[in-house]
């Protein structure tokens, strides 16, 4: 973990929290979650959704190894450690790695459903290779887990994820952090031009916010760890598309637009719960206060090898600090 910029105090009398998100299947990025906790002295990790990636890879067999194609890149193998190598690549991209052989290539190509169905074994298998590795990793240690799922990533990995002894799965739920502070959890996001498998029109995220808050305690000293970021704050901003998924360009340069959650936002406004743990929107790393609420974004940078996260210090009810890190 040398990778680190910052190496925090441990903490003596108060719970410490890293909390990152959208790590969209990197595993060196998952890898530096499970790791965050030594190195950070981490009582609880809280992975924010968006954890799966966006594409499946086909490894071919050739006659002479091994071939793909990354980014428009061919890539080759001679043997078969080059070939797992060349698979830790594709994973490190965030990406699922699927050998194969040209005919099957052209079968696939002409069945969308079985490419779908696919995808989804691929996804299911990494997410459960994640919980095995942090079982063996943090299994004993007496540090909680907690892996949601956000707007982009399938609900058929949520088996996956409930069937583990260490990582625990918050969604719609209210977890207990220590004897002071709780953790409301909602995972679907607003509507979003691509139609992800989670988005869901406002009204019907407010209803699955009202679901998870009802269960909360003590408001006052609870984290909503919702993965969009409350609307028209520093932690929401994007470049604006139009009906073609191209940027929106004003004076040549791409319109900048909120593009949170007027639900979220209403909640936290309503709630005024101790903090908001965010993500959804990369760039948008931030703080924004809404009222009493300390709402973070620690962004993402996944694809370039790097972690982002935040550290939350919590005692007796408070935030006591907060702190951006990466490595």
């Amino acid at each position: 973990m040398s990778l680190f910029r910052s190496r925090p105090s441990p903490p003596t009398a108060f719970t410490r929290l890293f909390f990152t998100t959208d790590i969209h299947g990197s595993e060196p990025a998952f890898n530096k979650f499970l790791n965050s906790a030594g190195h950070y002295k981490a009582n609880i990790l809280v992975l924010g959704g968006d954890i799966t990636g966006k594409m499946m890879i086909s490894v071919i067999r050739q006659a002479d190894g091994w071939e793909a194609f990354l980014f428009g890149n061919r890539m080759t193998a001679a043997t078969e450690d080059e070939a797992a190598g060349l698979e830790n690549v594709i994973r490190t991209n965030g990406f699922y790695p699927y050998r194969t052989t040209p005919d099957e290539v052209e079968e696939l190509e002409a069945d969308p459903q079985r490419v779908d169905a696919l995808f989804s074994q691929l996804m299911k298998e990494s997410v459960a290779r994640w919980v095995q590795m942090a079982e063996d990793k943090l299994g004993g240690s007496g540090v909680k887990i907690y892996i949601s799922l956000g707007n982009d990533d399938r609900d058929d990995i949520i088996p996956v994820l409930e069937q583990s002894t260490v990582v625990t799965y918050p969604d719609g739920k209210v977890v207990a952090l220590d004897d002071k502070h709780e953790m409301a959890s909602v995972g679907y996001g607003n509507m979003t031009p691509w139609k992800c498998p989670r988005d869901l029109p406002e009204e019907e995220l407010a209803g699955k916010i009202s679901e998870a808050v009802s269960q909360v305690q003590n408001m006052a000293s609870c984290i909503f760890n919702f993965h969009v970021p409350p609307h028209d704050t520093d932690l929401d901003l994007a470049p604006e598309l139009d009906a073609d998924l191209r940027p929106v360009l004003v004076g040549g340069q791409p319109n900048i637009v909120p593009v949170g959650s007027s639900a979220v936002r209403q909640a936290i406004e309503q709630y005024q719960p101790l903090a908001g743990l965010h993500g959804h929107v990369h760039e948008s790393r931030g703080v924004a206060t809404i009222g009493r609420t300390v709402c973070i974004n620690p962004g993402s940078e996944y694809s370039e090898g790097v972690l982002r996260g935040v550290l939350l210090n919590l005692k007796d009810g408070r935030l006591l600090s907060h702190q951006f890190v990466s490595g």
